[in-house]
């Protein structure tokens, strides 16, 4: 299943921690261009999909990958983290799905910025209506910080070099591409491609577009706050691409099964499901993708 080249990510899995047979609403909390929530529809005539997503452009392309099931969808331009906000009855929710990724969707429109690979500006935002770019970050922020930043989100070894290198060439001219930006990171870290190996720059663009997007503020309060609405039987699943988004996700979904008089969390995945080789074949961008479900008791 795909559009304009999306595959869903750990579909089979999602499809079995979730479990969409059961009747009632599925909230897809990433929705993209849909993959996931087109399954869920799909797979149960008694599901209805609450969909969200920051990207404005994908959420237009989901409403009519969706329009078949219009019927049984709501969708919502919105960060999965004002769910609790939203007018929902929680007490009818079975399933919650949070995909942290980033579709193929946006890494392949080369003006969004999001791919090293393909000639763009360097913007890298989910919403449109967030005033902070990679630009600005590239072209603003201290040494101290962008070292930081490469080291925290990218988990890049040369992340001190790469913000001295990028200080020290902006105030000779603009670092405005995608391009100019990858070939800076290739010499900075020597690159040279070999099997098995993830290119520095797709760490230092992770990096930048968790730190234009936020996108680890406010994980775990929405996962507790989520948790705490829903009723027994619901199922919580969530795909990282990242090791701090993981970390947050075990961590949370841990506390909330082991909090001494008020557990409420069964956990599902004693270790994070990833893609298996058949997957990794189809879809070489799932290979850092790991899943955790856990249920509501």
């Amino acid at each position: 299943m795909s559009d304009k080249g999306h595959i869903p990510v750990l579909l089979e899995e999602v499809l079995e921690f979730l479990d969409p047979s059961r009747p009632g609403v599925y909230v897809d909390c990433t929705v993209g261009l849909a993959g996931h929530s087109r399954a869920i529809l799909e797979s149960n005539p008694r599901a209805s999909l609450i969909g969200l997503d920051l990207d404005e452009t994908s959420l237009l392309e989901a409403r009519k990958i969706l329009a078949p099931f219009a019927k049984r969808v709501r969708l919502f331009h919105s960060d999965f983290r004002y769910l609790p906000d939203l007018d929902i009855d929680f007490t009818t929710v079975r399933g919650v799905l949070v995909d942290l990724g980033v579709s193929s969707f946006q890494l392949d429109s080369p003006e969004r910025g999001f791919s090293f690979s393909r000639e763009g500006p360097l913007d890298m935002r989910m919403d449109f209506r967030n005033k902070t770019t990679a630009l600005k970050i590239i072209d603003h922020a201290s040494e101290a910080r962008l070292a930081e930043i490469f080291r925290e989100y990218g988990e890049l070894r040369q992340a001190r070099q790469l913000a001295r290198e990028i200080v020290s060439r902006r105030k000779l001219r603009k670092i405005e591409t995608t391009t100019q930006l990858g070939r800076i990171i290739e010499e900075v870290c020597r690159w040279r491609p070999q099997k098995g190996r993830i290119h520095p720059a797709a760490k230092a663009f992770q990096a930048l577009r968790i730190e234009v997007n936020q996108e680890l503020t406010g994980l775990s309060d929405f996962l507790r706050t989520v948790a705490g609405r829903v009723v027994s039987g619901t199922r919580l699943v969530a795909i990282s691409f990242h090791s701090l988004e993981d970390r947050i996700i075990k961590h949370t979904f841990l506390a909330l099964a082991g909090e001494e008089g008020r557990s409420c969390l069964r956990i599902l995945t004693k270790k994070p499901v990833m893609a298996s080789d058949p997957e990794l074949a189809r879809n070489p961008r799932a290979r850092s993708a790991k899943l955790r479900a856990a249920e509501r008791i």
